[in-house]
């Protein structure tokens, strides 16, 4: 094992020369001594010493603490002073309070080589210390989620570079700052603000886990949808000792279900409800109809007069086009609670609920026949269209959406047989 090295800064001659021989005789190198700070400066970045011990008052510009903290902060190289009784008792009391930093001239062999031990020893724990929090900080800045650590008061410690980028708050700013002000949060599910969320994980000692329409609230405002949790810390005695929060920006999730649903339940070309949602929804208005008496609906089933002509006429394109406008048409007919559906090529059904009999859905296929009747123009071209209308309505209690459609698809072929642009009744 090599012999650590030690670098003696003492202006006194004879008295750097026996706490050399007193070093050598304890097991440590010493191979040069400074007599100044300027000096000390120089060979502690050429030789790189284990340790460095220092007198307090130097002759130079430089006093010894001055040159030990440069030493210590800029060189990462452990200091001992060496002091006078009278130096510690009137200059140097508080600079000199930290345990094992310093030794009283004059001093035994043993009581020198415990203290540089201790002050080689406690060098070396903080080095450990440091390498830790650096690689622990270097894992939490190359997750891929946001990580907020706070104290035990809720405070903010720290935040990686993916937390800053979410929140739109930079660590130096949001240091020190209760975790609400930073990573505002509001349950969407009840519109309800996430309070004290630090404080509850850390009183509760549980984890915390974010609503399933969790969204924050940047710094500039904008609404970002996340997901994860607030944990507690516990130190190796199971402690409490602050809380981490864990969350991912989920806004691409969230869209690419919204657009997986939207393609499972809505018409690719008029965005109307496809056939999966209205016999859904058909299903919920016979369920509701079933428990209360007073409860009645409607469905009306639509064919547009004509419309293959149109297609034939002037292609494909144009008539995407007339469905659009014609879907639009008749949601301007219905009411905000009512549905209407495209079931398939230029078939529609529309959905009326709690109407009081079928004089309502009668008034509503008049509505939608008047509408259908003014010209829409397309690349100059002038189109209007007519429907077929069969309509039914629950006075024979239904139990299945199939039976319903099948009966007003029945009356829409009869409306159809009666020459077309009306509507007819089920019976």
């Amino acid at each position: 094992m090599f012999a650590r090295k030690i670098l003696v800064v003492e202006d006194e001659k004879i008295l750097a020369s026996n706490i050399r021989k007193s070093l050598q005789k304890l097991g440590y190198s010493v191979s040069e001594i400074a007599k100044s700070g300027e000096e000390a400066i120089k060979k502690v970045a050429e030789t790189q010493p284990n340790l460095v011990l220092i007198d307090i008052c130097l002759a130079g510009e430089i006093d010894g603490m001055h040159v030990a903290d440069i030493i210590q902060n800029n060189l990462h190289v452990p200091v001992v002073y060496l002091t006078e009784r009278s130096e510690y008792k009137t200059l140097h009391k508080n600079q000199l309070s930290e345990p094992f930093s310093y030794i009283v001239k004059p001093f035994i062999e043993s009581d020198l080589h415990f203290v540089i031990e201790m002050a080689l020893y406690k060098h070396q724990s903080k080095k450990i210390l440091h390498e830790e929090k650096q690689r622990l900080a270097a894992i939490i800045n190359s997750m891929g989620c946001a990580v907020i650590v706070t104290y035990v008061n809720g405070c903010i410690q720290m935040m990686n570079p993916i937390a800053e980028l979410i929140t739109g708050w930079k660590q130096s700013e949001a240091f020190g700052k209760d975790l609400v002000e930073v990573v505002n949060l509001v349950d969407k599910d009840v519109g309800e603000t996430i309070e004290s969320l630090a404080t509850h994980v850390i009183e509760a000692g549980e984890i915390f886990n974010f609503p399933e329409n969790c969204t924050l609230i940047t710094k500039d405002g904008k609404e970002i949808a996340i997901r994860d949790n607030v944990a507690p810390i516990r130190d190796q005695n199971g402690n409490i000792t602050g809380a981490v929060l864990v969350f991912q920006d989920i806004t691409k999730r969230k869209q690419t279900e919204a657009q997986l649903i939207r393609n499972a339940f809505y018409d690719g070309l008029t965005g109307l409800p496809n056939r999966v949602l209205f016999l859904d929804r058909l299903k919920q208005a016979i369920e509701r109809s079933k428990r209360r008496s007073d409860y009645h609906f409607a469905v009306l089933f639509l064919d547009l007069d004509g419309f293959k002509e149109i297609n034939d006429r002037f292609g494909h394109g144009i008539g995407d086009d007339f469905l659009v406008a014609i879907a639009r048409r008749l949601e301007s007919c219905l009411r905000s609670g009512d549905t209407v559906a495209r079931f398939g090529g230029d078939e529609f059904t529309v959905l009326l609920e709690d109407i009081k009999d079928v004089t309502e859905a009668t008034n509503v296929a008049k509505r939608i026949q008047d509408s259908l009747r003014l010209p829409l123009h397309f690349n100059g071209h002038q189109l209007s269209t007519t429907a077929s209308i069969g309509i039914t309505w629950n006075f024979s209690n239904y139990q299945e959406p199939a039976t319903v459609l099948r009966d007003a698809d029945i009356a829409m072929y009869r409306a159809k047989r009666q020459g077309k642009a009306t509507y007819a009744i089920f019976s």
